[in-house]
């Protein structure tokens, strides 16, 4: 059985505590909005397998890693993350780069930004830009399924999120994933984002992203890298049932991406959470396309 041990970096004005497996290639897992490093537990042990030193840090501002002292949260600064990272944890040219959720902005604009530090990479559940825009602004959407991210970006959410001990979490990923028996997770969901900083931290995400409250000027190239498309194979993975991100079409996800080497899948029957819906089907995906 594969060893998950902890680590812990300081890369980017951040100390990033991380769960790692194996030894080989730099394979950095980057998770989303609300999860933790452990929703990547299992893509470690078969990356490990497969060769790879699989890392996933607790991003920016999710316990046990560290808030930002300096409050920067946007995309852009997720992508300097996993450059800095990279950097930190002795990664080359044969790294990979694996995101879900914001995970993924931050993997899109990190592989745009400086293309030469990563091989592969791989996507799930947001898509690039050029998809995500027009879901983005459909009324359908805004009405049933986008409503939460301008919630957040109003100071009452860190109220509203928190009561009940963050019973909004519990309902979100209801919503996002139906079926799933999230009773599990939940738990270390919940103690990354239970302290009132590390939750205004990880709705400052949104904020800053799309509020644009607070956004660095200094880092306007990397911003927009993250809503650009990356030169490097990437493969584009996304669930059927997805109460968060509609699914798009195969062909609209495919002209998305760069033509040679990419792939889309679709997982049948999977919502957001796709990681812990389908672990086999989504993890031999992601391992069969990063050792192509």
């Amino acid at each position: 059985m594969t060893e998950i041990i902890q680590g812990r970096v300081r890369a980017n004005g951040i100390d990033f505590v991380h769960l790692e497996a194996g030894d080989g290639p730099l394979a950095l897992c980057l998770h989303g909005f609300p999860d933790t490093a452990w929703g990547w537990e299992p893509l470690l042990a078969d990356l490990a397998a497969a060769g790879f030193r699989a890392v996933a840090p607790f991003m920016r501002g999710y316990a046990p890693s560290s808030v930002a002292a300096d409050g920067r949260y946007q995309t852009g600064v997720l992508a300097l993350d996993a450059i800095a990272l990279h950097e930190a944890l002795g990664g080359d040219d044969t790294a990979v780069l694996i995101g879900h959720d914001w995970g993924a902005l931050a993997t899109y604009g990190a592989t745009v930004h400086e293309p030469g530090r990563w091989r592969r990479a791989v996507a799930a559940s947001v898509p690039p830009a050029s998809v995500m825009g027009p879901a983005l602004l459909d009324y359908d959407n805004l009405k049933h399924r986008f409503w939460y991210q301008f919630f957040f970006c109003n100071p009452l959410s860190d109220v509203a999120v928190a009561m009940n001990d963050l019973a909004f979490i519990e309902r979100l990923w209801a919503d996002w994933s139906p079926g799933l028996d999230a009773g599990p997770h939940l738990p270390r969901v919940k103690d990354a984002l239970r302290e009132p900083a590390n939750l205004t931290a990880a709705l400052s995400y949104y904020r800053q992203t799309l509020g644009g409250i607070g956004q660095d000027p200094a880092i306007a190239d990397v911003q927009a890298a993250t809503f650009q498309t990356p030169s490097i194979p990437v493969l584009y993975l996304h669930g059927t049932d997805d109460g968060c991100m509609p699914c798009p079409e195969v062909s609209t996800l495919a002209a998305a991406l760069p033509g040679e080497g990419s792939r889309v899948e679709l997982v049948q029957g999977a919502g957001h959470f796709l990681q812990y819906e389908a672990p086999q089907r989504v993890n031999r995906a992601i391992v069969e396309f990063l050792t192509a």
